[in-house]
């Protein structure tokens, strides 16, 4: 197989599963380990995918996001990063904490997976988090309100009022993107204050952010990347772009991979 056709599947292979990793390709092709690593170096020097740790993902349009009307309950399928990440922010918590819960998926899976042992009042702007932690009796939940758009989430001038009369021990934040340049960012306008007033009210703010967030911008920055105190990732996130964050005092946590392949 020439070099080019190999390059053509890989790119292939990446549109259709969202990654590959460098044993993908060695298993695939039957190329070496060393083979596989120029292959991706290549192909990312051509700007035409993104290498992390052990693989490379698609590059992202600017104003990539989630598809309109999916809400954070429509993952098809739990993806094993974004899993282990919310298992590893629901150990920071302490008990008695005022946390702050973003409306994504990563604290969607946090609030599945809340202690029991501890009693903790959580702040969100996601009616769909808030229903998911109702039932627990560990548990009180300030619901922000305001104007509620079609995903069950509240970004208004009454959320953002109520924000400023609250503290949080912890916020637990994410955004479509991150970037050490351009920090944290979106694709719409109308979350900006939002997400500054819960930076303003937070004692310790803790990034999720899997891989494939990790090193693109999105059309509106939020804040500086260095307003985050932790920054919690996965084990496949790029080695160049933790040392970018780490560099700005950003506590870098990376999970492990669960390698028997199942949840916690």
């Amino acid at each position: 197989m020439f070099i080019e056709e190999r390059h053509r599947m890989i790119l292939q292979q990446l549109e259709k599963n969202g990654s590959i990793t460098t044993n993908d390709i060695t298993g695939q092709y039957n190329v070496s380990y060393e083979t596989a690593k120029r292959d991706l170096r290549i192909l990312d020097e051509k700007g035409l995918l993104k290498r992390t740790h052990g693989g490379a993902i698609p590059l992202h349009q600017v104003a990539f996001g989630r598809p309109p009307g999916e809400t954070i309950k429509d993952m098809t399928s739990i993806k094993e990063n974004y899993y282990q990440i919310a298992l590893k922010a629901v150990t920071m918590i302490a008990d008695n904490d005022v946390i702050y819960l973003s409306p994504a998926t990563v604290c969607y899976f946090m609030a599945q997976n809340m202690p029991k042992d501890k009693r903790i009042r959580v702040v969100t702007n996601s009616i769909i988090i808030a229903e998911e932690l109702r039932p627990r009796e560990n548990i009180s939940v300030i619901l922000l309100g305001g104007e509620m758009d079609h995903k069950g989430n509240c970004y208004d001038s009454i959320a953002v009022e109520t924000i400023k009369r609250l503290r949080f021990d912890k916020s637990f934040i994410t955004s479509a993107f991150i970037s050490a340049e351009f920090g944290l960012s979106i694709q719409k306008t109308i979350a900006i204050s939002f997400y500054e007033a819960i930076v303003a009210s937070s004692k310790k703010v803790i990034g999720l952010y899997p891989k494939e967030k990790i090193g693109f911008d999105s059309v509106v920055s939020i804040c500086p990347a260095e307003k985050l105190n932790i920054m919690i990732t996965d084990w496949d996130a790029a080695e160049t772009d933790l040392a970018a964050f780490e560099e700005k005092g950003i506590d870098v946590i990376m999970v492990e991979k669960n390698e028997d392949g199942e949840q916690d």
